[in-house]
């Protein structure tokens, strides 16, 4: 069981990493820099507005803006600039190993998860192998990610969200009865557990996220849309992989 949970996850991180370096990781560079002030929203837009009155050229505006923002680097002497390219290095090297290794333990978590699960599934009968892994996976997807999502999106720097505490305590609730109405729908016989799979799906929803009452983010909505429908299409796909990995692992001779 330990040794499904530790390849299976370290691999699936390793490929979350990737993904997230690949796909989601500027994404969130750029909503810092609009969450620490250094990017503004709305800059060009009243240059766009009136296009009419001007030439054609004004439509580079917003690129001009962003290279405005970044004019006090020049200001610097060839040596500091060095030291700061340097430690600027430094800091991006620390970033991205520090993610690697947090998607490398969380993935593992996850894995002992789903192997426990397979495990409670051997128990009563049911043999898991890499298809079924495949299966389980995107349940836990489902359970962990997609269904929390239709009430939290995910969070891009410089976006505004609820109280934490009753996020999580909204985002624990949604994924026990997501992958307990799941488990009913996979394992369970008859009509009243379809009657219990669609309660339990459908409870936290009922229930309700928590929600803002006013919105005052200061990364561009369009900005945040594109990190949260990236971040759960390379969700699935880790997901998918952890499940079928694990799966196999778990389905080979001891």
């Amino acid at each position: 069981m330990l040794t499904s949970a530790l390849i299976a996850g370290f691999a699936a991180g390793l490929l979350a990493a990737l993904l997230h370096f690949a796909f989601v990781q500027k994404l969130i560079l750029l909503g810092e820099e609009y969450e620490t002030g250094a990017l503004v929203h709305f800059n060009g837009v009243a240059v766009a507005a009136h296009a009419d009155d001007h030439d054609h050229a004004t439509t580079e505006a917003p690129a001009a803006d962003l290279a405005a923002t970044e004019a006090p680097a020049a200001t610097e002497t060839d040596g500091h600039s060095h030291e700061h390219a340097a430690a600027e290095e430094g800091s991006a090297f620390s970033r991205n190993a520090l993610t690697s290794l947090f998607f490398g333990l969380a993935y593992v978590g996850y894995g002992l998860v789903l192997v426990a699960g397979y495990g409670l599934a051997q128990a009563f009968g049911n043999v898991v192998t890499l298809r079924e892994g495949l299966l389980w996976g995107i349940a836990g997807y489902a359970a962990f990610q997609l269904a929390p999502a239709m009430g939290l999106e995910p969070e891009l720097p410089g976006t505004m969200a609820a109280d934490l505490a009753a996020r999580q305590i909204w985002w624990v609730g949604t994924a026990i009865c997501t992958a307990g109405g799941l488990a009913l729908l996979g394992y369970g016989r008859g009509v009243a557990s379809v009657v219990g799979a669609v309660a339990l799906l459908a409870i936290p929803h009922v229930i309700g996220a928590p929600e803002l009452e006013s919105y005052s983010g200061v990364a561009p909505p369009e900005l945040a849309s594109t990190f949260a429908a990236r971040t759960l299409g390379v969700g699935l796909i880790v997901w998918s992989a952890l499940g079928a990995l694990s799966g196999w692992i778990w389905s080979r001779p001891q």
